[in-house]
Formats: C-alpha cells, structure tokens, sequence
C-alpha cells in the first residue's frame, strides 16, 4: 500500500526563522492579547515545532517583552507622524487625542493592559514597559513645550502634565475594553481635562477622526 510522502520543511537561516517566530508572536498578540502569546501558539502560527521555537527563543519571557516592544515601537512612530503633520501645537494635541481615544487601536490597548499586569512577574516586560511609557511621555512633553514656547499654552510643569494625560488616555482605553457606557464621551472628558490642565479656554482642542 503507498502513501504520501511528508513534505520536508523548508530550510530557512537563523535569522529568517527569528524573523518568522517573531512575526508570529506579534500576530498573537495583537490578534488574541499578549497572553497568547505560548511556545506552542508561537510554534503553530509559525507551523514549526515548538523544540525549533525553544531552539530560537529559549525564554519566552524574553520573546513576550520583545513582543510588546516592537507593537508599542510601532504605535509611537504611526502617531508621532500623525502630530507632526499638524499645523500648531493646540492642533498637534488634539490629534494625538483623537488618534489613541478613536477605538482604532483598541489591539494594541490590550496589549498594554496585558503587560502592565504580566510585567508584574516578567523583569524583561517590565522593562520594556517602562521604556516605551518613558517614550510616549517624551512625545506628549515636546507638544506641550512647544505650545508654551509659542504662547498657545500657559507656563505648565510638562512632564507631570504628559503623565497626567497619559493616565487619562490609559485609564479610558481600558475602561472602554470592557464597555463602559461611558467610552463614546473620552473625547470630551480628556480635552476638558487637558484644557484646564494648559490653561485654555474651553473647546480650544477640538479632536476628530484622524486617518489612520
């Protein structure tokens, strides 16, 4: 009786098989949350065995964190094109607003719940946690510097209002994976906030839907 040969696997390089498992796991996380992201989820998406993941990634600590850095790595440089493209700084804000409350990146906000809660027992995640708030605040602190400098905005102590405005977004992002029944007004309850927090008059940012 014949039978069907098993088709051999392709032999790849070291560094196209890291590429491939890493591509995988960045699938997982954004498709499932970070959580998903498994020796054997990885080693399925990948269709190689989860030895040959091991053998490439022999800490999944280190893959996850990785991960989440190379996702996060992405959000910051799509967004800070999006401000950059904007005329002032009352405009620059207002687009950042509107781009991480629209609902668009809601992948990537699981992702940050999730590591916020895995970086607890993962060094490596943490870390990397750690690193790429520090990067947003950096974006958010050089808008609102330029806003004071052209005198759109009052004398303000930037980095404690970046952060405070970095909560806000973290906080209504996450309320929103749950359906609060508040999510559809985060717009409006963070420009409010932020107007106040600058020293401007109300209505000042105006966020809409920023193209994607």
């Amino acid at each position: 009786m014949s039978s069907t040969p098993r088709k051999r696997a392709e032999r790849k390089s070291p560094a196209e098989r890291r590429i491939e498992i890493a591509a995988a796991a960045r699938t997982l996380a954004l498709g499932e949350g970070l959580a998903a992201v498994t020796l054997r989820a990885v080693a399925a998406r990948a269709g190689v065995t989860p030895a040959l993941v091991a053998h490439y990634q022999p800490s999944m600590d280190a893959l996850i964190a990785e991960t989440f850095d190379a996702i996060v790595a992405v959000e910051i440089e799509e967004v800070g094109a999006l401000v950059a493209e904007q005329s002032t700084p009352p405009e620059r804000l207002s687009a950042l607003i509107g781009t991480l409350l629209d609902g668009s990146r809601e992948d990537v906000t699981v992702v940050w719940v999730e590591a916020w809660a895995l970086g607890r027992r993962n060094e490596s995640l943490a870390a990397s946690v750690r690193h790429r708030m520090d990067a947003w605040q950096s974006v958010i602190v050089g808008v609102i510097d330029d806003g004071v400098e052209s005198g759109d905005f009052e004398p303000v102590d930037a980095a404690a209002a970046a952060w405070q405005l970095l909560g806000m977004i973290d906080g209504l992002n996450a309320q929103a994976l749950v359906r609060w029944d508040g999510a559809g007004r985060r717009d409006a309850l963070t420009t409010r906030s932020v107007e106040g927090l600058l020293g401007l008059r109300p209505g000042v940012l105006q966020v809409e839907p920023v193209e994607t």
